[in-house]
């Protein structure tokens, strides 16, 4: 069964996307990692301000901005960190967006980007699979061209052979992609453990 607080943090994303363009705070583990990268694990304020009122996180830093109830002030929360450690998934779903992701957003053929579909290395139409190794993102262009031939038929080359990423290498692919705002007082958590340079 999942931990209360990882259901919440799954499906806040879906239940309220709008909430979080105003002063939404970020999410760390309680190992101070995010808890995703890409999506970055952030929340609407209301929810870090009610996992801090019900003893959850701990409030690490806090927006110059203030709200107001009838008998008090609360400064809003900007990064909280989970009193509870969250156990990562280890198994990486396949899905759109993760197939995506692994592949840097880009056509595994000729390297564009936007106007994204995915394409079967071996066509289905040949017996080819539905699956990691066989599925690639591909431009509109170079899967219309490829149709249900083969690579050596299509003339077209992948730029990295297809296969299953692990988790913690799918996390670290997200860091890539930061989110158009990122709070100042977020820097410090997002990119802690990359190297640093002289």
């Amino acid at each position: 069964m999942q931990p209360a607080t990882e259901v919440e943090f799954r499906t806040q994303f879906v239940r309220e996307p709008g909430a979080l363009k105003s002063h939404p705070a970020l999410v760390l583990n309680a190992d101070y990692r995010p808890l995703s990268y890409y999506p970055l694990s952030l929340w609407p304020w209301q929810e870090a301000i009610k996992a801090a009122w019900l003893d959850r996180v701990q409030i690490v830093a806090e927006y110059d901005a203030f709200v107001h109830s009838p008998s008090m002030r609360i400064r809003i929360p900007s990064v909280v960190v989970l009193k509870d450690y969250v156990k990562p998934q280890k198994r990486v779903a396949f899905t759109r967006f993760n197939l995506f992701l692994r592949d840097e957003f880009s056509c595994q053929y000729c390297g564009a980007k936007g106007d994204l579909t995915f394409d079967h290395v071996v066509p289905r139409a040949r017996g080819g699979v539905t699956s990691w190794e066989n599925v690639v993102a591909a431009c509109s262009r170079c899967n219309l061209h490829k149709g249900s031939k083969s690579l050596r038929q299509s003339g077209l080359s992948l730029r990295k052979p297809p296969r299953q990423p692990g988790a913690e290498e799918l996390r670290n692919m997200g860091r890539k992609f930061p989110p158009g705002h990122l709070h100042e007082s977020w820097l410090d958590f997002l990119y802690w453990d990359s190297e640093l340079e002289a």
